[in-house]
């Protein structure tokens, strides 16, 4: 960021303080702003329980109907400013928003939150983040209701996040479950949401809770931490003190249980054929685990149960799953989430018109991310207008987000400090706490001989890329390097042409030692010839799977095999020290993978995990 674009995020700073702070006047007994440098990784608004209460109690009082409903909304936003004016950033704001930028939506909207994606130019660098941050709640807080926004992203970590270097990266929930440390789960969710915070962003979508019970999994598996439910519960509970504890709403998804299903909600309607007695032994156990550790938020799933709604509607649309069993009979009074009402799995069966009145009327509050703002917005409003949703029911909603925001501090604080930023985001302690928990997680199944590597050994590394950006087998050679052995390396891309395949044959025979990287080769038959080619040409083979641990499935006699369950750089880094002998092999499988030859059986155990070579 230029010296100029830093010193305008200050000031941007201190005029919206001004502004929060002649707001805070107007509501009487509301609470005392915080400057905008005030240490990100506290949680304010801690002040006394009727302090909370007056002031949501006055704000919803004299807010419009177009305001509540506003509150209602969580969307997505182009570009790296609240008022950005580039050229396609506008284009695509225009195409689903119907304004410019996020400022224009704000003001046009009275919208409660905005979800930030790294496709979106939202996630550029921290500081760039912290002034987009400063710049929305600097729109907010000057609106008549003066309520500042949730601004979210997706940092589970490991497969998905949305803030990358400089931040602080982890290796994700499965590689958590197989290092088996809830303290280390904690950790990780706590400087997580410390820099998240450091940079504006006061929710994070996050802690996956889903068990992951259905190796063909298409669209949790690594995120979850595994198929033991007592280890996700424990997990998600740590995860959700300590997002909470750095001043950060966690939500945990995706309510009621994403884990046994082989359809994407993104693309499909999946269906959970799971008995009650299966849901509270499998999937409800990290759900209640969460309410009782107090879950800001919990995110529904666009998926049908029908042992809790025989109707075939998604739960993010069910009564009897969002009112009856998560209200009602968990007790849950927390905000509750829609994931983004964009996926094929909630519009397969009504109108984008429809479906964010039947997920209020479910018992949903915060609608995430609709296809057109406009039809969703107006439909909700219509719908108060005549009578199928009460102004009461809004109410309902409106106080449950205006709750969260005071309890998370950010009434209390919405600004941060853009010249602060790298005293919280990457530091060398977050680095190296982030490397020490990967460095537990790393799973050996199966080796030989050819572990460990011994120095002076010609290796070769190929195998799995993103075809956009070759860095993991760049990043295991790099990796490689600094514990003494300097490989060659071959990116094979993500599914290998048989060209590519043939090079590498013919650079394994070149070598003492091949490493082929693999991520997700149960649905790739290119990755799958690429194992077996170089399997057949007799050299000694190690596998590693860097993301889902079930691809050794597809060839299941390699004679080494590895799982990591991430592929980013701290996870390469530790893989380089078990293939070395430097760090010990501490992992222990999270799932059981199952053996292709024997119904039933498996050909790797839950536990499974050899300590030494």
């Amino acid at each position: 960021m230029s010296k100029r674009a830093l010193s305008a995020g200050r000031q941007l700073s201190r005029s919206a303080a001004a502004v929060l702070a002649a707001s805070a006047l107007a509501w009487l007994a509301g609470p005392p702003p915080l400057s905008a440098a005030a240490a990100p990784t506290e949680s304010p608004g801690t002040l006394p329980p009727e302090a909370e209460t007056g002031w949501v109690m006055r704000t919803l009082h004299r807010m419009t109907l177009e305001e509540k409903v506003g509150q209602l909304f969580t969307t997505r936003v182009y570009g790296e400013t609240a008022d950005t004016t580039d050229p396609a950033s506008v284009q695509m704001n225009r195409s689903f928003l119907g304004v410019d930028n996020a400022a224009q939506a704000v003001a046009r909207y009275h919208l409660g939150g905005f979800v930030y994606f790294a496709y979106a130019g939202n996630t550029n660098s921290p500081q760039q983040v912290a002034g987009l941050s400063n710049g929305i709640q600097q729109v907010a807080v000057a609106q008549p209701s003066g309520v500042p926004l949730l601004l979210s992203t997706d940092q589970e970590q490991g497969a998905v996040v949305r803030l990358g270097p400089p931040a602080t990266q982890f290796p994700g929930n499965m590689a958590l479950g197989a290092g088996r440390s809830v303290d280390d789960a904690g950790t990780a969710a706590r400087i997580t949401g410390q820099e998240l915070r450091a940079v504006g962003i006061n929710q994070d979508l996050a802690p996956v809770a889903d068990v992951n019970v259905n190796p063909a999994n298409p669209v949790i598996g690594v995120r979850s931490f595994g198929e033991d439910p007592s280890i996700a519960a424990d997990m998600v509970a740590a995860q959700v003190t300590n997002y909470q504890a750095a001043g950060v709403a966690a939500t945990v998804k995706h309510f009621p249980g994403h884990g046994d299903t082989a359809v994407d909600s993104h693309s499909g309607l999946p269906v959970i054929a799971h008995s009650r007695a299966e849901l509270d032994r499998i999937d409800l156990p990290p759900f209640r685990a969460a309410i009782a550790r107090g879950a800001d938020a919990i995110m529904t799933a666009h998926i049908v149960v029908p042992a809790l709604d025989p109707s075939g509607d998604p739960a993010t649309l069910s009564h009897p799953i969002l009112t009856g069993l998560l209200r009602q009979e968990l007790g849950y009074d927390g905000v509750v989430v829609t994931d983004s009402l964009g996926m094929a799995g909630v519009r397969q069966k009504y109108g984008d018109a429809r479906v964010p009145v039947l997920a209020l009327r479910a018992g949903v509050d915060i609608l995430v991310n609709p296809p057109v703002m406009q039809v969703a917005y107006d439909a909700v409003r219509e719908a108060v207008r005549n009578g199928e949703l009460t102004e009461q029911r809004i109410d309902e909603s409106v106080t449950r987000i205006l709750r969260l925001k005071w309890r998370r501090g950010v009434v209390a604080a919405p600004f941060v400090d853009p010249a602060a930023v790298s005293r919280t985001v990457g530091t060398p302690d977050h680095l190296a706490v982030a490397q020490a928990i990967s460095d537990r997680t790393t799973t050996l199944l199966r080796t030989d001989a050819a572990l460990p590597i011994p120095a002076g050994h010609r290796i070769l590394v190929t195998g799995w890329d993103d075809p956009a950006a070759p860095t993991t087998t760049q990043a295991l050679g790099a990796a490689l390097g600094r514990h003494g052995v300097t490989p060659d390396v071959l990116s094979t891309g993500a599914n290998p042409t048989a060209a590519r395949i043939d090079a590498a044959v013919a650079a394994a025979r070149q070598h003492d030692t091949t490493v082929v990287l693999t991520n997700r080769a149960t649905g790739d038959a290119g990755q799958q010839r690429l194992v077996k080619a170089v399997a057949a040409a007799r050299v000694p083979l190690v596998v590693i799977a860097v993301r889902d641990p079930y691809d050794v499935t597809m060839f299941p006699d390699v004679p080494a095999y590895l799982a990591t369950y991430a592929f980013n750089g701290v996870a390469m880094d530790s893989l380089a020290g078990v293939l070395t002998g430097a760090i010990p092999p501490a992992g222990r499988l999270p799932v059981a993978i199952p053996d292709p030859g024997r119904p039933g059986a498996a050909l790797f155990p839950f536990g499974a995990g050899l300590s030494t070579f």
